[in-house]
């Protein structure tokens, strides 16, 4: 039964001024799992013992591209230690956008130096992944037929493949058995057309139908995310805690 964890960046702030209580918070909210997105200069022993201590499992560690073609041995060691087998290239900066080619090459000389290691990559998508072609097609899709599900695992952020114009329940059908976390995280269209993360349940995709999608598909972790927080970080996770609740009271069958 697949459970729920929290991307670490919805609470970058408080993370970064008490990154002990935060961790606390979050396991007193109710999720199982965090996936990290830095470790705020907190060792790997520091972590580990916290993690323990408030029973949280490392589901994830979103590491930029930087850090996996420079430093990746560094990372490995570390995530190991804390009990973490999945690194996750977060994102690509808009100027390196025009290069996909080279990305790609990279990402799969990163993934076999992973694998040669135990260690798991995997891809996190924006909406411009989707909204950019590469040889006829979506770039997500290219970089998941390049590089091999042997190598390189689906982290399917629903939340940018809707707003990009396209089904999140179809793509979890199509990566299906290849994607063991999904971002669940909700939005809303400003009068401008740009987006706004908003709290599970105050946006206007349709949350249980994903949620219903990736259990249905075999996702292990359902992971909230949400990029900004107009109401404050913590009521905002805690709010959508709320509403992950309200969801397995009416039969989601998700293990809270």
């Amino acid at each position: 039964m697949a459970k729920i964890a929290l991307q670490l960046y919805t609470v970058r702030e408080q993370m970064e001024q008490d990154f002990e209580g935060t961790l606390r918070k979050v396991a007193e909210l109710g999720y199982q799992g965090v996936e990290f997105a830095g470790f705020y200069g907190r060792t790997k022993e520091q972590v580990k013992a916290l993690l323990e201590e408030n029973g949280l499992t490392a589901v994830g560690a979103h590491t930029s591209l930087d850090l996996l073609l420079n430093h990746l041995d560094e990372q490995i060691e570390i995530n190991q230690f804390i009990g973490n087998n999945k690194l996750i290239v977060p994102y690509v900066a808009e100027e390196d956008r025009g290069r996909w080619e080279e990305i790609i090459a990279d990402i799969q000389r990163i993934a076999e130096a992973c694998a040669a290691k135990g260690i798991t990559l995997m891809y996190h998508n924006h909406d411009f992944e989707l909204t950019q072609k590469l040889n006829g097609e979506t770039v997500l899709d290219t970089i998941f037929e390049t590089v091999p599900a042997s190598l390189l695992e689906v982290e399917l952020d629903s939340c940018w493949v809707e707003f990009a114009g396209f089904d999140a329940v179809a793509y979890i059908e199509k990566y299906k058995g290849r994607m063991p976390l999904l971002h669940l995280k909700d939005v809303k269209k400003k009068e401008d057309g740009s987006p706004e993360t908003v709290e599970l349940g105050a946006g206007q995709l349709d949350i249980k139908r994903i949620a219903d999608a990736a259990i249905e598909a075999g996702v292990e972790w359902l992971i909230v995310e949400q990029d900004y927080t107009a109401n404050g970080a913590i009521n905002c996770i805690t709010t959508s805690m709320d509403w992950v609740k309200n969801y397995v009271s009416q039969g989601g069958k998700l293990n809270v």
